[in-house]
């Protein structure tokens, strides 16, 4: 049965917890991961980019010049989108981008993207994280001890206000809820630092 080692705020281990062998340590399967991520990707779209096509631009009522007779080519509106400040053809119109998935494959792609940060040991689980103090340093010196780099996404769970505070101007640090992440917000960080509640939330959500 797969094991994660729990380590203290010093990154020495302290113990380790058994994860669920049919769910850690077997082969990721992408396909899962890719239509949630994409899902979420597209729901953030906002579709508002809009133009107008010849009947919305103002002006062209009159036609520029008669049909015959003056050597040019035939004209009926000077909002013909051949002409400057003309009409755009087949321009963009607002339009709604989001996209709908089971919820099964939800919880799959959640379920996936942890292995896969597990098998690339990337997965770190501390026991818990108090700073009394509430100072940034004392923050960076835990990320430190750990010997994490690249950008983190943080789930404190359990932690106290003050340990929020020394968080939140860490460069490259991302703090989220165990209840609240998914898929590509695990993914789009390199590590997962958790703490032993904000597992214990995860591993419900994934049954």
């Amino acid at each position: 049965m797969p094991e994660l080692n729990v380590v203290d705020i010093e990154g020495k281990k302290s113990q380790s917890i058994e994860l669920p062998k049919e769910k850690f340590g077997v082969h990721v399967q992408g396909a899962v991961i890719h239509q949630a991520v994409v899902m979420y990707q597209a729901n953030t779209r906002q579709g508002t980019v809009s133009t107008k096509d010849r009947s919305l631009v103002s002006g062209g009522g009159k036609k520029p010049w008669r049909q015959k007779g003056t050597g040019r080519a035939r004209a009926g509106s000077s909002r013909s989108p051949l002409w400057k400040k003309g009409g755009i053809i087949f321009g963009p119109k607002p339009r709604d981008f989001s996209v709908d998935i089971p919820k099964k494959i939800r919880i799959a792609a959640l379920r996936e993207s942890l292995n896969a940060k597990f098998l690339s040991n990337e997965l770190i689980c501390i026991d818990k994280v108090q700073i009394a103090s509430g100072k940034t340093k004392d923050f960076a010196k835990i990320l430190e001890n750990l010997k994490v780099d690249g950008r983190v996404l943080a789930l404190l769970d359990g932690s106290d206000p003050k340990t929020f505070l020394a968080s939140r101007n860490i460069v490259r640090l991302t703090l989220n809820r165990a209840s609240d992440v998914n898929a590509r917000d695990i993914l789009s960080n390199k590590n997962l630092l958790v703490t032993k509640t904000a597992l214990e939330t995860l591993l419900k959500r994934i049954q």
